[in-house]
């Protein structure tokens, strides 16, 4: 790993440790600390993924002409001068604002990260780099979240305000070291293929793309939107699962993806990307039906609560499988003059699915058992299907970069009435 993707990762690293920080307690400090209501604590969330949702679909185009180092710096400091104000704020109006800059600052800052992984990287190390960041943000996010659930007091205004400016150094050390990052553009080889100009239509008209769209959405609605709200309300309400159970769950979860991680690098070049998407839907399936047992299944509360945590170990060995496999197929899938905007694209899906997913997955959880589970197996084998689907659009080299003797970044272009071509093989240009 060269200086400049270890600096990428050490503040990909610690944007998520200031995040994990603040966002699990944003509900709490808004609603009982600033004294703002729980209405004002529910818009808080709402108003933090708007501004994502809304920041998204024009950044990918400005990574792709100015470059990624420039939009990283910028969202970095509008995100610290969201968590300044909300360490600060006492009503409505500047809470909201704080939400926004937050909220947009912390969204933008991933598409431009994962182009400068993908600036640093050749297609080869791009596998490893990509599951290297999910790794340390994962770390990275447990690490803020438990440390700073021991510093937070919702009685005390002062101990978020000390979260919040943590939270906001940790986004200017990011800015820092992005800043001190030496990464050229990567040279266009003659004869690549390319999307001057680009834009959503041009994305929209890439067939394989926009079913990886799908398949993203599916994937983060399925899992990453419940893990917070449907998931946990299931537990409490049908399978009795005590709260300081759902903390072993997600320990269970990060500890899985940890020591997961290592042992499917070393075999996961071995076969196509797609198949091993399918593999992990498969295995969300088996997770959701053992959640149905654990709720439904009428057995006792232990085996409910040991069920329960099986669930959460199994997802988080399904995501340790997405990490090296989901984000470099966006990459390969891009127009070398688009991958900001494909790696922008990818990211808004996710947004939207994170937003939804609660939504929607809350009250199903609560109050629908049975066909909450239903409505989640069937979202899994959906992914195993549309993954099927998609590996039959893809050339064999975006498929399975590792079969490909010589280190290859390939683009892929589609033209409306045909097939989605072969592209182009393309050094380390990304």
């Amino acid at each position: 790993m060269g200086a400049a993707m270890r600096r990428i990762q050490a503040g990909s690293a610690l944007s998520a440790f200031g995040l994990g920080f603040t966002v699990p307690f944003l509900y709490i400090y808004v609603a009982y600390t600033r004294d703002l209501g729980t209405t004002a604590g529910g818009l808080v969330i709402g108003v933090f993924a708007l501004a994502a949702l809304i920041a998204l679909p024009f950044v990918g185009r400005v990574i792709d002409r100015r470059g990624p180092k420039p939009v990283v710096v910028a969202a970095s400091v509008v995100a610290a001068v969201g968590a300044v104000l909300f360490g600060l704020s006492t009503n409505i109006v500047t809470v909201m604002l704080s939400a926004a800059l937050l909220g947009a600052g912390t969204a933008v800052t991933q598409p431009a990260l994962a182009t400068m992984i993908v600036w640093a990287s050749d297609a080869h190390a791009r596998t490893r780099a990509f599951a290297f960041q999910f790794f340390l943000q994962n770390i990275g996010l447990g690490l803020g979240g438990l440390i700073g659930g021991n510093i937070v007091d919702k009685s005390r205004a002062s101990s978020f305000t000390l979260l919040f400016s943590i939270e906001a150094v940790m986004f200017l050390v990011l800015a820092a070291i992005i800043l001190s990052v030496k990464l050229a553009r990567p040279a266009p080889v003659a004869g690549a293929a390319g999307a001057k100009g680009g834009g959503f239509k041009v994305l929209l008209q890439d067939k394989a793309m926009v079913k990886l769209l799908v398949l993203g959405f599916i994937l983060f609605f399925a899992v990453y939107g419940q893990f917070e709200s449907g998931l946990s309300a299931y537990g409490t309400e049908a399978a009795g699962i005590e709260p300081s159970m759902f903390g072993t769950a997600l320990a269970a979860n990060t500890a899985v993806i940890g020591i997961a991680q290592f042992v499917i690098l070393k075999y996961v070049d071995r076969y196509k990307r797609t198949r091993v998407i399918a593999a992990v839907g498969l295995i969300w399936a088996v997770a959701w039906a053992i959640a149905g047992y654990a709720g439904l299944g009428a057995t006792s509360q232990a085996m409910a609560t040991a069920a329960f945590i099986s669930t959460y170990a199994l997802f988080g060995l399904g995501e340790a499988m997405l990490a090296p496999t989901v984000a470099p197929l966006v990459v390969d899938l891009a127009p070398e003059s688009m991958v900001g905007q494909y790696n922008s694209a990818f990211a808004l899906v996710k947004q939207l699915a994170l937003a939804l997913g609660p939504a929607i997955g809350g009250p199903m959880g609560a109050a629908l058992h049975a066909p909450y589970i239903v409505t989640f197996v069937l979202f899994s084998l959906a992914v195993t299907v549309l993954a099927v689907r998609l590996g039959r659009m893809l050339t064999p080299v975006q498929n399975q970069p590792a079969a490909v003797a010589t280190p290859s970044r390939v683009v892929a272009q589609y033209k409306p009435g045909e097939k989605t071509e072969k592209a182009d093989k393309i050094g380390t240009a990304a």
